[in-house]
Parts: C-alpha cells; sequence; structure tokens
C-alpha cells in the first residue's frame, strides 16, 4: 500500500520485571515471588535413561491480565558447565484457579506435549500436578507429572516426578535457579 506507516508491531508492553511495564493483575498476587528470569543448573535421569546434567533458563512475565506467561528452555552440559546441546523446551502459563490459593497451569512442549496442571499456592511454595496429558501420535507416552517450585533463599527451586513409558511418577528433574532479573 503506498504512503502507509510501518507495522507498529504487538503495541502492548509484557514484562518480567515488577519495577516496570504494566501492574501485576491483583489476582496474582500469589505468584508475584516468581515473575522475573531465572538461570541455574540441575539434575535429571529416570529409569529408562541415562543420568544428566543441565543448564536451564525459566522466565515469567506478564501484560497486567491474569495471568502469567512461562517459558523454559534448557540445555544438556558436561561435568564443567559447558554446553553441549540443546534439551528440553516449553511454554504456557500460569493462573489463579476457583479458590484464593488455586492455581491453572497450562504447558506446552514442541515433542507433542500439552499438559494441563492443578494445585495450590502456599507462600512461596507452589505444587501442582496434571489433571490432563494430551500428546500427538509421536509424542514420548507420558501420563502424568508433579511439580514443586518454592522460593529458598532467594533462589527457585523446583522438582519434578514425571510417570511415562508405562512408569508410575518417578523422580525426573530438579534444580535450582537463580534471578537474573525482575
Amino acid at each position: 500500500m503506498t504512503g502507509s506507516s510501518p507495522d507498529p508491531g504487538y503495541p502492548f508492553t509484557e514484562t518480567h520485571d515488577l519495577r516496570s511495564g504494566p501492574d501485576l493483575h491483583h489476582d496474582l498476587l500469589s505468584l508475584l515471588p516468581l515473575v522475573g528470569r531465572w538461570r541455574g543448573t540441575g539434575k535429571g535421569g529416570y529409569p529408562t535413561i541415562e543420568d544428566f546434567d543441565y543448564a536451564q533458563e525459566i522466565t515469567f512475565s506478564h501484560d497486567g491480565r491474569r495471568f502469567l506467561a512461562y517459558e523454559a528452555r534448557s540445555w544438556i552440559i558436561d561435568a564443567e558447565g559447558k554446553p553441549l546441546r540443546p534439551a528440553s523446551r516449553e511454554v504456557g502459563w500460569w493462573r489463579p484457579g476457583q479458590g484464593e490459593d488455586d492455581l491453572e497451569v497450562l504447558l506446552t512442549q514442541p515433542t507433542g506435549l500439552v499438559e494441563v496442571y492443578v494445585g495450590r499456592a502456599d507462600g512461596t511454595k507452589w505444587e501442582i500436578a496434571t489433571d490432563a496429558v494430551v500428546r500427538t501420535a509421536t509424542a514420548k507416552e507420558v501420563t502424568g507429572e508433579k511439580r514443586l517450585y518454592g522460593i529458598v533463599e532467594g533462589d527457585l527451586l523446583y522438582a519434578q516426578d514425571l510417570a511415562a513409558v508405562g512408569r508410575p511418577l518417578t523422580s525426573h528433574l530438579s534444580a535450582r535457579l537463580q534471578r537474573i532479573s525482575g
């Protein structure tokens, strides 16, 4: 179109820093300590795979509406912390549930999984478990997960249990992440 102005892009602000951008929605106060960008390392394993070390970055951001946007990406590292290859990645949304401290979490992974979690906030601890797992025909058979997140000494710690490939819930991942911004 002749004479038109350039596309300005998405016109609204999203932030992972509570000091700038829109105000956090008042229904998200139980999730406020999560807002920010976190990075650190963890350990992983499962009975069907070798144990591994990984690094991870998680971002919780908001645009003033009644949910937090969530993005996590991780990479496999060697014993010295050197990156070896990309690992998991997921995106989703954390939102308040029906009760005062209830949570609903929706996560999507590029490996063909979509998970709906329900759980509770308790101060600086958040515990969620899958209510539904939907997978594509080519995705690994995952039937359930349970995750526990907590702020400990200013860091974000989490543990994740996984039920997959015919096995019951079993420890899978744990990490300690430091706030790098927010």
